[in-house]
């Protein structure tokens, strides 16, 4: 109990809370620029649905700036927490693919495994701080569901060369990795009850 005391102080710390922010806001920038070579060849109207996991980690900036602020933006919450999983575990799946399919991943692979694998972690971490409603999961699920349509109807998901002929199976998995990433933000609003527990503004 004392060690979970512990580990409640640092993740609720300020200092804790700016180093994450920087951290996500870095990443979000670098995931932007990885993204940069699709992007240039995609139709303006699907830019906003191509870079997956940077939009993700941006909506976690906004939450790390409202709790900052002593607020709490519950849309963006909804948001950060499923997105963050689901393309923090998808992310991490679709390497280990490729590590089964061409045999190594090198550095830039074993990097989006580890920083992916720690964007769902962070979105786990703080369950017992969300305030979100189910109106906001609502929304949240509707934007991540239609990005999915997008991703894999449209043809706009993220390039994974030798994946491309397991698309089809790849997008009903991601479907359903959707699914249950709602179904665990439903989860934090049940377990909680009605109130969630709040940052420390100090």
């Amino acid at each position: 109990m004392q060690l979970l005391a512990q580990l409640k102080y640092i993740v609720t710390s300020r200092k804790f809370l700016w180093l994450l922010l920087v951290i996500n806001a870095l990443g979000t920038i670098y995931g932007y620029y990885w993204y940069g070579a699709q992007l240039a060849i995609t139709r303006p109207i699907f830019y906003i649905f191509v870079p997956d996991s940077p939009t993700a980690s941006l909506f976690f900036c906004f939450v790390l700036i409202a709790w900052l602020m002593g607020k709490q933006w519950r849309l963006m919450e909804a948001l950060a927490l499923i997105t963050l999983v689901k393309y923090g575990v998808w992310a991490v799946d679709m390497n280990l693919l490729m590590l089964t399919e061409i045999g190594e991943l090198g550095f830039d692979g074993w990097m989006l495994v580890f920083s992916h694998g720690a964007m769902a972690v962070q979105a786990i971490v703080y369950l017992a701080y969300y305030s979100f409603t189910y109106w906001h999961v609502a929304v949240a699920g509707i934007w991540t569901l239609h990005n999915d349509v997008i991703d894999y109807v449209f043809g706009q998901m993220p390039m994974y060369g030798p994946l491309t002929r397991y698309m089809p199976y790849i997008g009903y998995v991601t479907f359903w990795l959707s699914i249950g990433c709602i179904g665990i933000a439903i989860y934090c609003i049940k377990k909680r009850g009605l109130v969630a527990e709040t940052i420390p503004s100090k």
